[in-house]
This record gives structure tokens, C-alpha cells and sequence, in this order.
């Protein structure tokens, strides 16, 4: 299995309330549904305050390379991840476990 972790930082001004933000949560949410390659899914807010914290969180699985290849190209997964780039940045970690 591969772990796909993916941390997002909102740019500088960016609210979690602004519509943009909201849709592009929504997005990410309904993604489980839309792509069977996914095993395990979650997404949530960070509920800390730390200066070193990223603001929202991706967790998921899938089963190999093949399949995380799959889903990074899935026009759903692009759908849900391409407005991201006009208000956050991100980094991520794939690993097998």
C-alpha cells in the first residue's frame, strides 16, 4: 500500500470561509466516491495554532505506484486540486506501508 499525505498552507490573506476555499473542501471531500483507486481517505482542517502548521491535511491509500499514478491523473482528482493553486501551497510525502 502507498500512503499519500498532502499538506496545504493557505497564501497570506486567505480565510477558510471564502468561497473558493469552502469549494475546494467540498471537492476534495466527494473525491472518495468519484475514484476507485482510493482505499482510505480523509481530510480535515489542522486544529492547532502553531506557526509551523500547514491548514489542511489530506490522508489516503492506494495500492501501488500504478494505482497512486492513476489516481493523481484521475480528471476528478485534477478537477479538485487545480483550484487549490490560486490560493494555497502544498507539500506532500508518499510512502508504502
Amino acid at each position: 500500500m502507498i500512503r499519500h499525505l498532502v499538506l496545504f498552507k493557505l497564501n497570506e490573506g486567505v480565510q477558510r470561509d471564502e468561497p473558493r476555499v469552502v469549494a475546494g473542501v467540498e471537492a476534495f471531500r466527494a473525491l472518495p466516491g468519484q475514484i476507485d483507486e482510493l482505499r482510505f481517505w480523509e481530510c480535515a482542517w489542522n486544529i492547532t495554532d502553531r506557526p509551523i502548521a500547514h491548514d489542511f491535511a489530506i490522508n489516503s491509500a492506494v495500492e501501488d505506484t500504478d494505482a497512486l499514478k492513476r489516481y493523481l491523473e484521475h480528471p476528478a482528482h485534477q478537477a479538485a486540486a487545480g483550484p487549490w493553486r490560486e490560493f494555497a501551497t502544498w507539500v506532500i510525502a508518499d510512502y508504502e506501508f
